[in-house]
């Protein structure tokens, strides 16, 4: 375990790296209710790191900062958002220095106000990522509070999604959603409304929607968000899976082992990115 300022962090490194060798780097923002260690054991990226040999950065929130554990993405009124944020920077330089982490390959993925703030990062330092990965959150700019956070929640957006959108650059990196149709926390209209503002910045055109099903694991319907060859976004909807990280280890709170594997989507969408 590790520390960058207020805010401590879990790295995991696969055996057998030698001390110059330079490794991608997935960071995994965890969801309100849990901390780095849950997180690891929920979406088990670990032994996915360990097989295509990445590294992977688990940061946690201060309970003192919050008391569930939750990121606050949402609190821009005041800053705190924006200091989060510079914190977590922080601790991927620091890993970056510390551990060889390759620059220009870094990912950034979380669950639902961790979805929030890997969203949130992606649009205040575009340059530092190569993918975001938002599972079960909600964009940038749609809550700037605790209260209008619990509306957004609900699908209940009050500012104008194009207004509200910050950062708006087409270098912004690719994004991939995932989300429930039967999330009863966070609105699934969330995961659609960060696709629009992603595509709308970009101006990128969907394609056609793909449905796709492994085994007796839930049906996702897969659609990408493109301009000309160049991916945007790429929505993954998943009508049978509620408020959990799709395809996490069974027994985990906020993970659902019925649903497709999110970590591999998550690892695969991100390798996809670093071999441009």
């Amino acid at each position: 375990m590790g520390a960058a300022g207020a805010r401590r962090y879990r790295l995991y490194r696969p055996p057998g790296v030698g001390l110059r060798e330079k490794l991608p780097l997935m960071v995994m923002l965890h969801g309100c209710g849990q901390d780095a260690k849950a997180f690891a054991d929920s979406t088990r990226m670990n032994r996915i790191a360990r097989q295509q040999r990445f590294l992977v950065l688990y940061p946690e929130q201060d309970r003192m900062s919050n008391v569930q554990g939750c990121w606050n993405w949402y609190d821009t009124q005041n800053g705190r958002a924006r200091a989060e944020v510079a914190l977590i920077v922080k601790a991927i330089e620091q890993v970056c220095l510390l551990y060889g982490a390759d620059r220009e390959r870094i990912a950034v993925a979380g669950l639902s106000a961790g979805g929030s703030m890997a969203a949130l990062l992606a649009t205040h330092e575009p340059e530092r990522f190569k993918a975001v990965i938002m599972h079960s959150g909600i964009p940038p700019g749609i809550a700037s509070s605790a209260a209008s956070a619990v509306q957004a929640m609900r699908g209940r957006h009050g500012t104008p999604l194009m207004a509200a959108a910050t950062g708006t650059t087409p270098s912004r990196p690719p994004l991939m959603v995932i989300h429930g149709g039967r999330d009863s926390v966070v609105a699934a209209s969330n995961g659609l409304a960060a696709v629009k503002i992603w595509a709308d910045a970009a101006g990128a055109k969907a394609g056609t929607p793909s449905i796709q099903q492994r085994g007796k694991r839930y049906p996702m319907a897969v659609t990408r968000f493109s301009r000309g060859r160049k991916l945007v976004v790429t929505l993954v909807e998943i009508g049978d899976l509620a408020h959990a990280w799709s395809g996490g280890a069974k027994g985990e709170p906020y993970s659902d082992e019925r649903g497709p594997d999110a970590s591999r989507l998550t690892w695969a969408f991100a390798a996809r990115q670093f071999a441009r």
